[in-house]
Parts: C-alpha cells; sequence; structure tokens
C-alpha cells in the first residue's frame, strides 16, 4: 500500500473504531425491550407481515442456512411471540404464525426503531440519508461480486 493512502485506511479505522461498530447497537435497541435481537424482530416482522410463512422461506430469503433461522425462531417460538401451525395439505410443512402478544411486540418495536430512524433523516436530511444508502449498497454489491 502507498504511504499516502495510510492515513486513509487509519481513517477508515477510526470511524468503525469509534462509530461504525456502535451502529448495530443502536439498530438493535428498540427490540431490546422485549428481549429479541434486531434479527429476531425482523423474523418476526417478515411474519406479521405475510401469509404462510415457512422457516425455509425466511432462510431462503435472507440467503442463510436453515439451522440459523431455526434458532430465531426458537427464542421467538419460546417468548410466545410465535407459534406453528402445520399445512393442512402437508403436515410436515409448518406455516409461522404470530401470536397476539407477537403482533403487538412487533407493531411496538416497529414504532420505536421508525422514531430513531427518524431522528437520524431529521439530523442528516433526506438527501444524505440517501446517498449514504447508495454507497452502502454499492459497497455491499461491489464487496459480494469480488469474493
Amino acid at each position: 500500500m502507498a504511504e499516502q493512502e495510510e492515513p486513509l485506511l487509519d481513517a477508515f479505522i477510526n470511524v468503525y473504531m469509534s462509530s461504525l461498530k456502535y451502529l448495530d447497537e443502536f439498530i438493535s435497541e428498540p427490540a431490546k425491550a422485549y428481549h429479541l435481537s434486531f434479527e429476531q424482530y425482523l423474523i418476526l416482522r417478515e411474519i406479521t407481515h405475510n401469509d404462510h410463512v415457512t422457516l425455509m422461506d425466511i432462510a431462503s430469503k435472507r440467503q442463510v442456512t436453515r439451522s440459523a433461522i431455526s434458532r430465531q425462531i426458537k427464542v421467538l417460538l419460546k417468548q410466545g411471540y410465535l407459534r406453528q401451525e402445520p399445512d393442512e395439505n402437508d403436515r410436515r410443512r409448518l406455516y409461522l404464525l404470530a401470536t397476539p402478544a407477537g403482533t403487538k411486540a412487533e407493531a411496538a418495536i416497529r414504532q420505536r426503531v421508525d422514531r430513531r430512524f427518524q431522528g437520524w433523516v431529521d439530523v442528516y436530511g433526506d438527501k444524505r440519508a440517501h446517498e449514504i444508502l447508495k454507497f452502502i449498497q454499492d459497497f455491499s454489491q461491489d464487496t459480494r461480486m469480488k469474493k
């Protein structure tokens, strides 16, 4: 790496250490009151907004393993936010359904996420928020293509 690029690398490392690694905490905080991770909340959201959702549907959509989603769903089932219902035509297929507690938790978390996000947009402005989103999307796509 060229010597003049080192300050840029150091600046990226400093931003990561002081800010970006805390982004996960910022995003996941609204779900903590319900003893959920943000990933668990997103799964709950998927189920409350769609009919006939299966574990495999979620795993496929998120491009992760079945076991990774299964671990998250077990927490949601244990906490009473989800229930499973067999398909009438194929009893082996289990649909995931939100319980009334799950629906209520999803709505409350969604409100908190919306308020938190809107506060962020209010600080940076709509135009800059879109620019940041576009950069992250480009970075993510470029990174995946270079693997």
